[in-house]
């Protein structure tokens, strides 16, 4: 077929032993010790290429490195690349603002893209910030922005708080 062949090998830290302290820390303290180094990045950063970069109560901020492997077939970034980079940022905004105990699940993400992504696009950055933390529901909003600032998406999210 091509004798220009791409890999990526992508490794990453067992995720269970992380588990045990994210379920009995607050959301902003579990955020916190993933930026300090504390804790392994959770599988879905190694393989997505997204890694969280800010965090604070209500909002957090995740970059992403989108390359050829996220390409769809008319060479351009997968929307899936954008839409899980929103996912994450919007859910753990929404996480920033629970209690140790208390878990959190998407219920759904709409997002609209604006511009195309592609390699050269360079570092992405997806900020996330809480709109409304309820009882039982919380809504986010986000933004993701090019190493310029020139918006490439934009969407919401809606999260269950699961309280045991």
């Amino acid at each position: 077929m091509t004798e220009n062949v791409n890999e990526r090998i992508i490794r990453w830290d067992d995720p269970a032993p992380a588990l045990a302290i994210v379920r009995s820390s607050s959301g902003l303290a579990a955020m916190q010790a993933w930026l300090a180094g504390d804790l392994p990045s959770p599988p879905i950063g190694k393989l997505m290429n997204m890694r969280l970069v800010e965090a604070e109560r209500g909002r957090v901020v995740f970059e992403g490195e989108p390359g050829e492997e996220h390409y769809n077939p008319i060479g351009i970034v997968h929307g899936g690349f954008a839409l899980t980079l929103m996912d994450s940022a919007l859910g753990c905004a929404v996480h920033t603002t629970l209690d140790a105990g208390v878990a959190y699940t998407t219920t759904d993400t709409q997002v609209r893209f604006i511009r195309a992504i592609t390699k050269a696009t360079g570092t992405v950055r997806c900020e996330g910030i809480v709109q409304h933390a309820g009882r039982t529901i919380a809504v986010a909003h986000g933004t993701l922005v090019d190493r310029n600032g020139k918006l490439l998406a934009t969407g919401t999210s809606a999260c269950a708080i699961l309280k045991s």
